[in-house]
Parts: structure tokens; C-alpha cells; sequence
């Protein structure tokens, strides 16, 4: 069995660290918001060349807490993807806002700038690119539209961590940005994890307040907050993971390019890099017309597969009522065809040649 994600060799590689970590942290008894999340977050902030990195829960709640922050409430209209997962629209939706889902570039897959800039009403307050399975969106042209009309620019980089554009980070050019530390993410815990990031020292300090109950000083409460503080034992594995997470993500790259040169010329479309950024290949999806078939072979392999996404979300039954006339032909032509095959940084190169063998098999049959 082949799987998407091979977590037990990199399990194996960092165990007696992770173990040795977890260990302190258990004689410590220091779980809440202790050494390891505070050194976690510096760290982070580092990595990410962000003035403020605050770990949270997960990154739904990251995304979450970063609009409360950044002033978006009932009303308001946030433009973002519906070629995401569920949890970029649910954060707008949580703060009362409208989520206004704009179609994609057919190659890269992430938001369309060009789209954004014809979405923008008076109700606008503010846009959510999503860097999409590892690549940076077109920040050059997103973030000059927030500024030129006044908008908040929240990053979601939940599957982006590592990701550059012009020699930043992703979660460094907007406003305030969120990540995930799900357990396949390219940095992922043992269990769910998010971080926020910014250089506003008062968003900081709001996000800060509301992951622990809205709560500055210990049983003074200032605003209804949330339980939302990224957990100490989740730190621990964060921390041994973040320092090897740009050789992760290289391998990440030779997968994906590996990949691509092996299926150059066969009758489907490998990912697109555009050159503006340098993906991480948090997922390698590609356009077939005969996806079924090729899954299937897959499948009877026991080759993990996979369609991230298969239903847009301005197509799920939640969003029917509100999207009822929304039309996005690009998205829905990419989710139609659309499937992601084994990545990681594990996967050898014999193995890449077994997977593209049966899909060369079904294509040139």
C-alpha cells in the first residue's frame, strides 16, 4: 500500500526527539501556553519574518480569530475562492460576514486577481486568497487592490507553510494570516494546531486575548473570546518539525517535479508553476478527463489518491441558497477533472515510477 502522506517515516526520523520533549514537558506539568509554545511562536515568527506568530487550536480558528482582529463583522463582504476546503468560508461565515466566491486561474488554481478587482462593492471589507495546495497566489496584484481600495488582506496559508513569493513568506504580506498544523499539512502536529500571524502589535494583542477567553490578565475578562491556545505536547513536535521543514518541503518539490517530467507526455494536465513564487507542494493535483478511470487503477493498487475538491463550495448544499445563480465556470471545470496522487518527503523515486505506471497503463491503453 502506497498512502498520500507516509507520517510514520517521519515519525521514525524525529522520534527520539519528539519523545524526548514530550517526556519534559509531562515531568514539567507545564501544558497551558507553556516554554515550548512561547519558544514555538518566536520561532515561527522567525521562520515566517513576521513581527508576531500566535499559536491557536487549529487553523480554522486561526483564520477565525484573524478577521474578529482585523474589524470584520456582520455584513461585511469578504471575497475569496470556492476552491478551497470548507473552513475558508466557514471563518467568514462564523464573524457574520459574507463569503463573495470569485473564480480561479485555470493553471495555477488559486483566486483570480482579475476577479477580485469585479467582485469589489461598497461591501467589501476585505479578501482571503488561499494559497492553494502549497503555491502563492498573485500577491503583487492582490495585495496592491487591497490597498487601493481599503481592504483588509487576510493570507490563508493553511496549506502553505514554507511557501515564498518575491522573497517573503506566505502569512508575511497581509494584514494577518492563518495556518493549519493538521497532521498532513507540510508542518503538521500529532493532532490539530493553527498559528496567526501579523505585525500589528494591537492585531496581535487582540488574537492573543481572544484564544484564551478574552482574557488579558487571569479571571478579568474584557470581550467574549474563545479556548483556542495551540497545545504545549503539539509544540514540542512543531518545534523538532520547523527545523527541517525547508529540507521537507524540497523534497516535496522533487516529488512533484518528478512526477511531472515522468507524465510530460501523457493526455493530462500536472501542476503549473507560474513562476511568481516557489510552491511547496503540499498536494500534487492534476486535470484528467478520464479521472474515474484513473483512480480506479489506483485504487485496485492500493495507490492513495484522492480529490481535494470534488464539489466547489459555492455548489455545497450549505451555500445553495445564497450562491443560487453563481456561476464560476473555471473552478467548476478544475473540480471536475481534478485529482491529487501520493506526496511527501518520503516518497522514493521507484516508488513515483510505480504510480506513474499505472497511470500511464490506464491512459495508454
Amino acid at each position: 500500500m502506497i498512502p498520500m502522506v507516509n507520517l510514520k517515516a517521519q515519525y521514525a526520523e524525529i522520534k527520539d526527539e519528539v519523545e524526548r520533549g514530550l517526556a519534559e514537558t509531562i515531568e514539567n506539568c507545564s501544558f497551558i501556553l507553556g516554554p515550548n509554545v512561547q519558544a514555538f511562536e518566536k520561532e515561527a515568527a522567525s521562520y515566517l519574518g513576521v513581527k508576531h506568530a500566535i499559536g491557536v487550536a487549529s487553523g480554522t480558528d486561526a483564520l477565525h480569530l484573524a478577521l474578529i482582529a482585523e474589524g470584520i463583522g456582520a455584513g461585511d463582504e469578504v471575497i475569496t475562492t470556492a476552491f478551497t476546503f470548507i473552513a475558508t468560508a466557514e471563518a467568514i461565515k462564523y464573524v457574520g460576514a459574507v463569503p463573495v466566491f470569485v473564480d480561479i486561474d485555470p493553471k495555477t488554481f488559486n483566486i483570480s486577481p482579475e476577479a477580485i478587482a469585479k467582485a469589489i462593492t461598497p461591501k467589501t471589507k476585505a479578501v482571503m486568497p488561499v494559497h492553494l495546495f502549497g503555491q502563492p497566489a498573485d500577491m503583487t496584484k492582490i495585495a496592491a487592490l487591497c490597498e487601493q481600495h481599503n481592504l483588509k488582506l487576510i493570507e490563508d496559508c493553511c496549506q502553505s507553510f514554507g511557501a515564498t513569493i518575491n522573497g517573503k513568506q506566505t502569512g508575511a504580506i497581509g494584514h494577518a494570516s492563518g495556518f493549519s498544523f493538521f497532521p498532513s499539512k507540510n508542518l503538521g502536529a500529532f493532532g490539530d494546531g493553527g498559528l496567526v500571524t501579523t505585525n500589528s502589535d494591537e492585531t496581535a494583542a487582540k488574537i492573543k486575548q481572544l484564544r484564551n477567553h478574552g482574557s488579558d490578565v487571569r479571571y478579568y475578562h474584557d470581550v467574549i473570546g474563545y479556548n483556542s491556545r495551540l497545545d504545549e505536547m503539539q509544540a514540542v513536535i512543531l518545534r523538532a518539525k520547523l527545523k527541517r521543514i525547508d529540507q521537507y518541503n524540497e523534497k516535496r518539490r522533487h516529488v512533484g517535479r518528478l512526477y511531472s517530467q515522468l507524465m510530460a507526455d501523457l493526455p493530462l494536465t500536472t501542476p503549473f508553476e507560474d513562476g511568481l513564487g516557489e510552491h511547496v507542494y503540499h498536494q500534487y493535483t492534476l486535470l484528467c478527463d478520464r479521472r474515474d478511470e484513473v483512480l480506479k487503477a489506483l485504487q485496485d493498487k492500493q495507490i492513495g489518491c484522492a480529490i481535494y475538491y470534488p464539489v466547489p463550495l459555492h455548489q455545497q448544499n450549505v451555500f445553495k441558497q445564497e450562491c443560487a445563480g453563481v456561476s464560476l465556470p473555471v473552478t467548476e471545470a478544475v473540480a471536475a477533472k481534478c485529482f491529487s496522487l501520493p506526496i511527501c518527503p518520503y516518497l522514493e523515486d521507484d516508488t513515483i515510477r510505480e504510480i506513474v505506471a499505472v497511470i500511464r497503463g490506464v491512459l495508454t491503453a
